[in-house]
């Protein structure tokens, strides 16, 4: 008999948290998402606040629109389950962790523009998704692609005039390099005790 199983908690419940979140704003029109899942922009951290430490993380759960949540999780959800596969729910969610904070800073501390929304961990994950089956001493072409392809159409755009954060999409590029850069090492899948043995 099939079963539905939770494959992938931290993509799952950070795709469930988003939309959670954005529901709830939409339903109740609170603004929940400027008040708690917001980065701030440069000028107005206050660091006697508990609430501003936390805006430096929280701001990847918060979204302008429907549209706006659809495009990003279309991607995590494609790309997240093999990446937490690979690396482990935990360090996927320390990967998480480190590129919000990343993006939060500099953009709280460099930026007079508020900032909210996931892209970053989209781009973190798409360039970290290059490195799969990497050996040591390679640098792989799919990684040199996704950086000619992603990366440098956000530097080209990082002048636009749009509502589009390009600083937070490479920020997150960096980090995956980072990640992927950092973690090199041939995947072998492990067999739990639950899984057929040949």
């Amino acid at each position: 008999m099939m079963r539905i199983r939770y494959n992938a908690p931290i993509t799952l419940t950070f795709a469930l948290l988003a939309t959670m979140v954005l529901l709830f704003d939409t339903i109740t029109r609170s603004n929940l998402t400027l008040l708690l899942f917001t980065a701030l922009p440069r000028g107005h951290f206050d660091f006697a606040s508990p609430l501003a430490y936390i805006r430096l993380v929280s701001h990847i759960v918060g979204h302008m629109g429907w549209e706006h949540l659809l495009s990003n999780f279309a991607i995590i959800l494609l790309i997240g389950p093999i990446l937490e596969e690979k690396h482990g729910s935990l360090r996927l969610l320390w990967m998480i962790f480190f590129t919000a904070l990343v993006t939060g800073l500099v953009n709280t501390f460099f930026f007079h523009t508020a900032l909210l929304g996931a892209s970053s961990i989209v781009f973190m994950m798409i360039i970290l998704a290059s490195f799969t089956n990497v050996k040591n001493g390679d640098i792989p072409l799919t990684f040199i692609l996704v950086i000619i392809l992603y990366l440098m159409k956000e530097i080209i755009l990082i002048t636009a005039a749009d509502d589009v954060s390009q600083t937070a999409h490479i920020l997150g590029g960096i980090c995956g390099s980072l990640f992927g850069f950092g973690g090199r090492k041939k995947y072998t899948p492990r067999l739990s005790p639950s899984d057929p043995k040949d």
